[in-house]
């Protein structure tokens, strides 16, 4: 087995990790982010693989089937393990002992370890979850927190980090995951360029509970005034923005207004605004070699120290820090 690499010179292993009952849905999932070479537009090379206990195809549902290419044993090598959601009606199928033991082995190695939707069902199974916060798919949520009471079960999350295990949500959410797995090892740049190539958000603000608690706009013109306010606020990132001038200019009350704005987002004003800050931030800091201060300017955070406040908060690191993992190429300072 392999013990050491230059992390500088081999691209980033990520084991996927196959077995009857997966989802052919994730397993696309995965393989759309890593297993497509988009080098040519400046994102990572990726070594991704198939790993399961046989060499042996594996059925999925819908006639299809995934052939894999390592065995188990990879997953000492792999950098980063997801298990994809799981087949089932009603419950999600149990995964075999061999996979259970692998995924053991891997967390005493401390190797991060991400499942989508029903995955999280794996994880529990395999003990990893217990005391640990966990996301699945909402419909799933009270089987698995009656099935593993051990497990501190949320719905209030797209996803989850706990300890070096990550689980999310319900099937689309299991692509914000993935995605943000690659913006925190590669730079949002990275994931956004990965979002653009699949047509998807490179990440959404909210929670899970914005597709099973909120109600709808009233009408079709609420939702078209809430976007053109949006709108209006990233094309004035740099400005000051308050809850009751955002209110004003949708000609709703400032309560109405963050009642309409939540219902459509997941989020609050202020919570989507900070995201979008942060985001803006993060694609300055890789891209130029603007001061800090003229980033938190541009962005609309004031100060550099309430930029850091936020990027502490937000992505538990610092805007220099940021800069010294991602800046690829600064671009010019002027403008």
């Amino acid at each position: 087995m392999e013990t050491s690499r230059d992390p500088a010179s081999a691209p980033p292993r990520i084991a996927l990790v196959a077995f009857p009952g997966i989802r052919a849905f994730d397993v696309s999932v995965i393989t759309e982010v890593w297993g497509v070479d988009r080098t040519d537009r400046g994102v990572p090379p990726f070594e991704l693989r198939r790993t399961a206990a046989a060499p042996a195809p594996i059925a999925l549902r819908g006639g299809l089937s995934l052939t894999p290419d390592r065995t188990l044993a990879w997953l000492a090598r792999a950098d980063l393990i997801v298990v994809p959601g799981l087949d089932g009606d009603p419950a999600p199928a149990p995964a075999p002992a061999p996979v259970l033991e692998a995924l053991r082995r891997a967390h005493t190695r401390a190797t991060p370890i991400a499942s989508l939707c029903g995955g999280a069902f794996t994880l529990a199974q395999a003990g990893l979850l217990d005391g640990r916060r966990a996301v699945t798919h909402w419909n799933l949520a009270d089987l698995l927190r009656t099935r593993y009471p051990r497990v501190r079960v949320t719905q209030d999350a797209l996803f989850l980090h706990d300890d070096n295990i990550w689980t999310s949500a319900g099937t689309a959410a299991g692509i914000d995951l993935c995605l943000h797995l690659v913006r925190t090892a590669h730079g949002a740049e990275a994931a956004a360029t990965i979002a653009r190539s699949m047509v998807t958000a490179p990440f959404r603000t909210g929670t899970q509970a914005q597709f099973i608690e909120h109600p709808t706009p009233r009408t079709d013109r609420d939702a078209d005034t809430l976007a053109a306010v949006r709108a209006f606020a990233l094309t004035h990132l740099a400005e000051p923005h308050t809850v009751a001038e955002l209110a004003a200019r949708a000609g709703m009350s400032p309560r109405s207004f963050a009642r309409h704005f939540q219902a459509t987002t997941g989020t609050t004003p202020l919570r989507w605004l900070i995201t979008q800050r942060i985001a803006a931030a993060q694609k300055l800091l890789e891209r130029t070699d603007l001061p800090l201060p003229e980033v938190a300017r541009r962005t609309g955070f004031g100060s550099e120290i309430t930029m850091r406040q936020h990027f502490a908060g937000h992505l538990s690191t610092s805007p220099r820090d940021y800069r010294l993992a991602f800046q690829q190429h600064p671009g010019p300072t002027r403008g």
